[in-house]
Parts: structure tokens; C-alpha cells; sequence
């Protein structure tokens, strides 16, 4: 039963809590039930590394299109309605996805499915964040913790089925009915009335409680240089997932041999090991601040994938891309919170930036890694994740060095 008018606050917030935790869990989830089917979509549609690069950059060149649109259109329907509605879509665009006959009809089938995504993630996220200031301390990375287990859950669905030889569109019909009840039976428990509310409140009650913020650098940036500077984290983080999701299955399988069920545990390293750093990463934020930990994870991932490409085998390549999850567990919810309390932005609209922007890394990441497979070999092609992890040490200055409000 939905909460009642007379139940306390707390509660309420308990509810929503875990309500935004289903949307969380089913975006995960969704995504990564088609990502195992990747290698054998790539092979019964005789796609090359570049096209089948580009085929899967069309899923973020519809978030790149789509993604605009999320802070207009929470601000007309609340995030809670436009979350669970996009999430929605966003299960059938994948099941056409895995059904489909050509690389023309897969690659639009993705575009749909990435404006849906898109959308999806600034309205959940912006739910998140909006239950965050409720709370009065970090829970955005418990939330992107359950988003990474829900994308262990879905890759562990799409290897059972491969598995057993289960059909692709009977499979991918399957998660997107089971996913899409779970956020239909949460949405009468999420958050009502405008996303904004308290957020004037919220900013000026921790202004009055930390009066050295002028003495930050951080606030001493120009804001559009710091927006500049926490898309380029977000990018780099985004970089470091889309190597899990697009290449990870591949490169097991086509370049170490791996079998099928064997080559998805790549991809179920990284997010497993996300899952790890999210939960952890709310308590390592309140201590040591969103700049040390961010920091702390590029040099994990840098030096997690550097050796797993410098010797090469299957086992140490599943630990590789574990590594790599581990290390950007925290930084594009860093990014996000820290864009959404810019100063002197609309609500919403430093978010919305931030993930618009950050689909360009998702939409790059496939392409660039895709021709370098071509012109030499997919091994080399996948030394972007140490560079980003690089970039995530370089730019974690963007960060705020105190816990989250």
C-alpha cells in the first residue's frame, strides 16, 4: 500500500528510498541482460569491429540527442513519473535491439534505446539526489551500488541464457516484462511534488554551516570551467564502464578464447566490483572526500588494466576489468552531485550537463576503441581504460575535498 498523508517523514523517506533503489536496480539490469547476446549479434550480422563499433555508439548518440531534454521535461512532470515511464521504453528498444535482422535496424534500435536511457538516468539520478538532501549525508553511491547489481543480475541473465540456449527476443521480452513491473510497483512510493523544493533551502542551510567554502579553489573556478572539468571525470568514468559493456564479452572471447558464459564474467567483474566501491564509497566519501577516493580509483584503475593488457590471460583479464569497476565506482556520482550544486545554475541543469555531456564519452569510447581493433588489435585498442584512469587522477581536482551536503 502507497504511504499515507499521516505517516511520518522518516518513513516516507525510508520508501522512497528503497522505491529509487528499483529504479536503480532495473536500469542496471535492463542494459546488461543484451550485452552477453553482444559477440553473437556481432557474428550473425557479419559486422567488422569499426561497424560493430558503431552500431553500439548509436546507443549514445540517441542519449546525446535525448538527454536535453530530461531537465525540461522533469520540470514539467517530476522526476518520479519521467523515470519510470523512460524506463519503460527503454526495456522495449532493447528487446527490438536483440531481435533485430540487420546492423541498420540494430544501430537505430539502440539510438531509441539510448534516448530512453538517457532520460532514465538524469530523472533517477535527480530523484537520488533530491532524497540525498532529505538525508543530510551521502547515499547517491548506494544508489549507483544497486545499479551496479542490477547489471550483475542482468549479465548473469544473459549468460544463463546463452547457456541454455534460450532465444534472444524471448529473453530480452522476459526481462523487459519482469523489469518493468518492479519500477510500475515502485512508482507509488517515490517522492511527490516539484524536484526543486528544498533545494534553495538545503544550499543556504550549508552555507550558513561551512563558512571557509570561499577558501575552497574548487569555488574559486569559474562555473563553466568546472563544469568543464567534472564532464571530463564523468567522461573518463564512462569510458572505463563502456570498455566493460562493449568490449569486455568480445575481447574474452574473440581474442583470449574464452567461452560464452566464461567471456560475460568480464563484463560481470566490473560492475560486481562497482557494486563493491559504491558500498563502500558513501563512508570513504564522508572521510576522506570525493577528491581523495576519485584519485585513489584512477590509480587503481590505471594500474589494474595496464597490467591485466601487459599479460594478457582470461583470468587476469576478468580481475583487470574488476579492477577498473573498483576504481570508477564513485566518480560519476561524484560528478553528478558535485554539477547539480554548482552555484548560480537552474535546478537540475548542471546535471542534466553532465550527463549530456558524459555520452560523449560512451558515444567515442566504441568507435575509437573499435578502429584501433581494426588497424592493430583489439588488446591495444583497449589501453583507453588506463588512459582514462590517468585522466580521472588528473582532473579529481574538480572534486570537493569535504563530505557531500
Amino acid at each position: 500500500m502507497a504511504p499515507g498523508p499521516g505517516e511520518g517523514h522518516e518513513a516516507r523517506d525510508k520508501r522512497a528510498r528503497v522505491a529509487v533503489s528499483a529504479l536503480f536496480l532495473t536500469n542496471g539490469a535492463l542494459f546488461a541482460n543484451l550485452l552477453p547476446r553482444y559477440p553473437e549479434i556481432k557474428s550473425d550480422l557479419a559486422m567488422s569491429n569499426t561497424l560493430y563499433g558503431a552500431a553500439v555508439a548509436s546507443f549514445s548518440a540517441g542519449a546525446l540527442v535525448a538527454a536535453p531534454t530530461a531537465a525540461v521535461l522533469i520540470r514539467r512532470f517530476q522526476s518520479a513519473p519521467v523515470a519510470v515511464t523512460s524506463s519503460i521504453a527503454l526495456a522495449g528498444c532493447l528487446a527490438a535491439a536483440g531481435s533485430a535482422a540487420s546492423p541498420l535496424l540494430f544501430g537505430l534500435a539502440l539510438f531509441a534505446a539510448g534516448a530512453g536511457d538517457a532520460i532514465t538516468d538524469v530523472a533517477q539520478n535527480a530523484h537520488g539526489l533530491r532524497l540525498q538532501r532529505r538525508y543530510r549525508r551521502s547515499i547517491i553511491n548506494s544508489l549507483h551500488a544497486v545499479w551496479a547489481l542490477g547489471a550483475i543480475i542482468g549479465g548473469l541473465m544473459g549468460a544463463a541464457a546463452i547457456a541454455l540456449d534460450v532465444a534472444r527476443p524471448l529473453h530480452l521480452v522476459s526481462a523487459g516484462i519482469v523489469f518493468g513491473s518492479v519500477v510500475v510497483i515502485a512508482y507509488p512510493y517515490l517522492l511527490r511534488g516539484p524536484d526543486h523544493i528544498d533545494r534553495a533551502v538545503d544550499r543556504a542551510r550549508d552555507d550558513a554551516r561551512r563558512p571557509s567554502r570561499q577558501n575552497d579553489s574548487r569555488f574559486g573556478t569559474p562555473v563553466h570551467l568546472a563544469l568543464l572539468a567534472l564532464v571530463g571525470l564523468a567522461v573518463a568514468g564512462a569510458t572505463v564502464e563502456d570498455a566493460g559493456s562493449s568490449w569486455a564479452t568480445v575481447y574474452l572471447r574473440e581474442a583470449l578464447g574464452a567461452p560464452g558464459p566464461v567471456a560475460a564474467m568480464g563484463f560481470v567483474s566490473l560492475v560486481g566490483f562497482m557494486v563493491v566501491g559504491r558500498l563502500a564509497g558513501d563512508r570513504l566519501v564522508d572521510r576522506f572526500g570525493e577528491r581523495a577516493v576519485a584519485r585513489t580509483g584512477g590509480l587503481i584503475t590505471a594500474a589494474g588494466m595496464g597490467i591485466a593488457l601487459a599479460l594478457p590471460t582470461v583470468p587476469g583479464t576478468i580481475a583487470g576489468f574488476g579492477a577498473a569497476g573498483l576504481g570508477v565506482a564513485t566518480v560519476v556520482p561524484a560528478a553528478m552531485r558535485a554539477a547539480d550544486e554548482l552555484p548560480g545554475l537552474r535546478a537540475g541543469t548542471g546535471l542534466t550537463a553532465v550527463t549530456w555531456l558524459m555520452r560523449g564519452g560512451f558515444l567515442a569510447a566504441p568507435l575509437v576503441v573499435g578502429v584501433v581493433a581494426d588497424a592493430a588489435d583489439l588488446r591495444t585498442g583497449l589501453l583507453i581504460v588506463p588512459l582514462a584512469g590517468i585522466t580521472l587522477m588528473v582532473l579529481a581536482g574538480a572534486l570537493d575535498t569535504r563530505r557531500p551536503r
